[in-house]
């Protein structure tokens, strides 16, 4: 098998995202940036690098459809450390933007609730004088699948390492490849300016699951 005959299409709305063919993997693989997401109905692969960021990778299990985010909450200004005494303030707010549209998306192209496999990567502790941003982001995920009734099929979370996570929606099967520490720098770098550009612009609208 070879790339030759390009890659499969694209749903509308992803036309964006780089997508090529991989030899080791034997496919094409899409590879999404932090506050990107991405939903696939075809054998392709979904590709990231996670550092303290959370990915969720959900697919239907009955037809294959599926899709990877990866985001992470905020610090705001007014908001404390301990998010949670605080309930569902401003920064889990791009947490639920991002577990709603990529769920919102699989259900659009034919995904039902019912057939919904979750796996959830990530929010690791990769640099030591920050504030454990990974825990935090993990927690809101964990409270957000449960309380939409979302069991989680398999994780690999937490911890001191940034992480490449593969992800085929269309057999559920991930590959997790654990970095060594000198990629933390320019992982938590990238996630800084990640986080500015979000906190810069507040999400726009509220969103609903089906």
């Amino acid at each position: 098998m070879s790339g030759a005959a390009g890659p499969p299409p694209v749903l509308p709305g992803f036309e964006h995202v780089k997508r090529g063919w991989h030899n080791s993997y034997g496919a094409y693989a899409a590879r999404i940036l932090p506050g990107e997401y991405y939903v696939t109905r075809h054998e392709e692969g979904i590709y990231t690098t996670l550092g303290s960021c959370i990915s969720a990778c959900i697919r239907d299990r009955a037809t294959g459809i599926g899709g990877m985010n990866h985001f992470m909450l905020p610090q705001t200004a007014n908001e404390p450390q301990d998010w949670k005494a605080t309930g569902l303030g401003a920064a889990t707010r791009y947490g639920n933007f991002a577990m709603e549209h990529l769920i919102n998306t699989i259900m659009k192209h034919g995904g039902r609730r019912e057939n919904l496999e979750v796996k959830v990567f990530g929010g690791g502790r990769i640099l030591e004088n920050m504030t454990d941003v990974g825990r935090r982001n993990i927690a809101f995920v964990r409270d957000y699948l449960k309380a939409e009734g979302l069991k989680v099929a398999a994780e690999d979370v937490g911890e001191i390492y940034p992480r490449i996570v593969l992800y085929f929606p269309n057999t559920g099967k991930v590959k997790v490849k654990r970095l060594r520490s000198l990629h933390a720098n320019l992982i938590a770098s990238q996630e800084r300016k990640y986080v500015e550009s979000i906190a810069a612009q507040p999400v726009a609208g509220e969103i609903e699951l089906f």
